[in-house]
């Protein structure tokens, strides 16, 4: 694939990280815009292997960094789900603007709870593809039990996610707690492909289930067999970019 970096305004006025992704004839059947996973980034192997996949079926991608993470500007501990919506309308707004508007939104984990939402914001928008996603983001919390009741009397908190510390403000748990995904859910109105393994330890596979049963049709969930939350098998992640790019086509036509 032909692939380039180049940098937009997030949301909250800052720089934002992105990779457009595009077909070797640099003619796309369709655009897909991409969520990383919660403290990710858009260089997680597992999201250029799912990118190569899409591109060689003539989908061209477009995935950023969220404020605050990766090679993005800004403060991770001023974000929160609300303003990660956001920054996806903002790339979506840059993709009309300098390439193609996204067809299709695509999120991995808590970037898959943050596509079903943004899909209500974006006009362009068609279909909805999550990969491991929970049905609700305040799952985010069971990573953060040690620390709340610091967050909750100081007001924030350093978490180690991922071997990595990050700040946690309590607005970002309370901002969590607003959210309402089960009618978000039912008023998707647009053919939503979900994906999740039946051995998630980070997200059960429960979380899959109910987003399908609060979704209306078309729906289809394919089930992962063996791979693990974050698709580190090279073969898994290839899979989920076909098989979409196989299902994507039927609409994008």
């Amino acid at each position: 694939m032909n692939s380039r970096k180049i940098k937009f305004k997030g949301s909250q006025g800052d720089k934002l990280s992105a990779r457009i992704d595009e077909p070797d004839d640099g003619i796309s059947k369709g655009t897909i815009l991409f969520a990383h996973c919660f403290t990710c980034s858009k260089n997680l192997r597992a999201v250029g292997h799912i990118s190569s996949a899409l591109t060689e079926e003539g989908i061209g991608v477009f995935r950023f960094d969220f404020t605050g993470l990766g090679e993005s500007e800004g403060d991770f501990s001023d974000t929160n789900f609300s303003s990660n919506i956001e920054d996806l309308v903002a790339a979506a707004e840059y993709m009309k603007e300098e390439w193609e508007a996204p067809r299709m939104l695509m999120g991995h984990s808590l970037g898959g709870a943050a596509v079903l939402q943004a899909a209500h914001l974006i006009e362009s928008v068609e279909a909805v593809t999550t990969v491991a996603a929970p049905c609700n983001p305040k799952h985010v919390t069971r990573h953060l039990l040690d620390e709340r009741e610091e967050i909750d009397r100081k007001g924030e908190a350093t978490v180690v996610l991922a071997g990595r510390p990050f700040t946690i403000k309590k607005q970002f748990l309370d901002d969590l707690e607003e959210q309402n995904m089960d009618n978000i859910i039912k008023s998707l109105d647009k053919p939503l492909l979900i994906f999740h393994s039946p051995i998630d330890k980070t997200v059960g596979i429960d979380n899959a289930a109910h987003i399908y049963k609060m979704a209306k049709h078309p729906k289809s969930f394919i089930s992962m067999d063996d791979a693990d939350h974050l698709l580190s098998n090279e073969e898994d992640a290839l899979y989920v970019g076909s098989v979409t790019a196989a299902w994507v086509h039927r609409y994008f036509e």
